[in-house]
């Protein structure tokens, strides 16, 4: 019972991956629309916010002042941050580019698991793995084509939100076991938006609430907001408690897969051969990586 269990988590934190995988090209449409990164995020999350306390605890705070500092950081680390490096990214530098470094962030959660839990050891299957996923995410990211444009601030940029999304991780973990996902969930985007405001006095673009009454640009931030956010953050915050930050991290590897059809069907994008053994060599490194991560816990008991 327990594994399969289990098994619906993992099933959850793969569709959770496959819905994000497209909001690369959703977010892309809107900052092609005119929309800025801080303005896209701040009707993503409050979209969010509001949805989420027609079921969420009414519960207002944390237990203690540092469980709401670490909520603050969640809101940081995985709201503000992590959106404004990589939707800034995605304006002056590749798509392929963001989605290829974003899909670091398992490699450097493993490692800072690792640095701050020294108890949880890096197994090699589970390095393995890893890697041959990221190559398969190369291959399919460039689909064929490689010639990587490099602009340095734009992958600088994407770096930190990789960075910023494993940081994110390690700060479930403390705080998963003391509250239910949806309240952790609801303070990630409360404190997601109330971190966006310097950002925001920083911003030198303009709202456009006009641009709202487009079909096309009300259909993607509800999208974004109520679907990748709202529910994706509940899914994803329910498998990390459940399989652990490491192991649910390493489904990231999926995106640059989904992007890749999601973007075919779009935008009608060639798909090559290289692109496809790249997916070969995404669910070969993940499976990899699983099963050598099962076999160190059931060692381990």
């Amino acid at each position: 019972m327990i594994t399969s269990k289990r098994y619906w988590f993992h099933i959850i934190a793969i569709l959770t991956v496959i819905v994000w995988g497209t909001t690369f090209v959703s977010t892309k449409v809107l900052i092609e629309y005119g929309l800025s990164p801080v303005e896209i995020f701040l009707y993503r999350f409050s979209l969010a916010y509001v949805g989420i306390w027609f079921f969420c605890t009414r519960k207002l705070f944390a237990d203690s002042v540092k469980d709401e500092f670490l909520c603050l950081l969640a809101g940081l680390c995985g709201g503000a941050f992590y959106f404004v490096f990589e939707n800034t990214a995605l304006g002056i530098t590749l798509a392929s580019n963001v989605s290829l470094i974003v899909c670091t962030s398992p490699l450097f959660t493993a490692l800072l698991s690792f640095l701050i839990y020294r108890k949880e050891k890096m197994k090699s299957t589970l390095i393995f793995g890893s890697l041959i996923a990221l190559v398969g995410m190369a291959l399919v990211v460039f689909n064929g084509s490689f010639i990587l444009q490099i602009n340095p601030l734009g992958d600088f940029l994407t770096v930190l939100a990789a960075l910023s999304w494993a940081f994110y991780g390690i700060i479930l973990k403390q705080l998963n076991g003391k509250y239910s996902t949806s309240f952790i969930t609801r303070k990630v985007f409360f404190y997601g938006i109330v971190t966006m405001l310097p950002f925001l006095a920083m911003d030198s673009a303009t709202f456009t609430p006009s641009l709202l009454t487009d079909p096309l640009i009300l259909s993607n931030l509800l999208f974004l907001g109520l679907i990748a956010s709202l529910l994706c953050f509940v899914s994803w915050n329910m498998a990390v408690k459940e399989l652990g930050v490491v192991q649910t991290s390493n489904y990231i590897y999926f995106v640059p897969l989904v992007t890749l059809l999601t973007s075919s069907i779009v935008i009608d994008e060639h798909i090559t051969p290289v692109a496809l053994l790249g997916s070969v060599f995404i669910l070969s490194g993940v499976y990899v990586a699983e099963r050598g991560f099962k076999f160190r816990l059931k060692k381990a008991q």
